[in-house]
C-alpha cells in the first residue's frame, strides 16, 4: 500500500541515472493507459528504457519527487531546436527561442491528480530563468488527459507537426 502525498510536497529535479528504472515502470504504466484508451501513441516502441536512458545522459530527464525520492512523475525537458517542430501544418505563435517537452508521464500506481499540470508549471519556472519565453508541447490527437491540461494551462493549439509518420496536434505557450 502506498502513502498519500500531497500535490505541494512533490518537487521537480534533474533525474539521476540510477532512476531510470523506476521512471521506465511509470512510462510503462502511461504507455499500457493509452493502449486501455484505445490509442496508438506509444504503442510502437517508443518512447523505451534506452530513449529514458539517454534523456538523462543529455540532461534533458526531469523527475517529480517526493520528500523521500520517490519518483511520481517524467518528462524531457530540452533546449534545443525540435527538427519536427521546423515544417507545421498552422503557425507557431512566436519565432523565439523555445524550450520543448516530451514524453511526459505520471505514476499511476501513485495517482496524484493535477500533477502533469503542476510539472508543466514548473517546467515554464526552468524556462523562464533561463530566458527562455516560449514552450512548445505536442500530443496525440486522441490523447484527452493531456489535451485537457494544454487548455487549462493556456495553451495555444497553433497546427500540426509529424513525428515518425504521425500527425500530432501542436501547442505553444508564450511565458511572461
Amino acid at each position: 500500500m502506498s502513502i498519500q502525498v500531497n500535490l505541494e510536497d512533490l518537487i521537480l529535479r534533474n533525474a539521476r541515472a540510477e532512476e531510470a528504472e523506476a521512471i521506465w515502470s511509470i512510462i510503462k504504466q502511461a504507455i499500457d493507459k493509452r493502449k486501455e484508451e484505445g490509442s496508438n501513441q506509444w504503442q510502437d516502441g517508443y518512447p523505451n528504457l534506452g530513449v529514458i536512458q539517454r534523456d538523462i545522459e543529455l540532461g534533458y530527464g526531469y523527475v517529480h519527487v517526493d520528500a523521500n525520492g520517490e519518483v511520481y512523475g517524467y518528462l524531457a525537458l530540452i533546449f534545443e531546436i525540435e527538427p519536427a517542430y521546423e515544417i507545421i501544418e498552422g503557425k507557431w505563435l512566436s519565432d523565439q527561442p523555445y524550450g520543448v517537452v516530451h514524453r511526459i508521464a505520471v505514476s499511476q500506481a501513485n495517482y496524484v491528480k493535477g500533477q502533469a499540470s503542476k510539472m508543466l508549471k514548473e517546467v515554464e519556472e526552468l524556462c523562464k530563468e533561463r530566458q527562455v519565453y516560449s514552450l512548445r508541447v505536442d500530443t496525440n490527437f486522441d490523447n484527452v488527459g493531456m489535451l485537457r491540461v494544454f487548455e487549462k494551462l493556456g495553451y495555444t493549439y497553433c497546427g500540426e507537426v509529424y513525428f515518425r509518420g504521425g500527425a500530432r496536434r501542436a501547442y505553444e505557450k508564450v511565458l511572461n
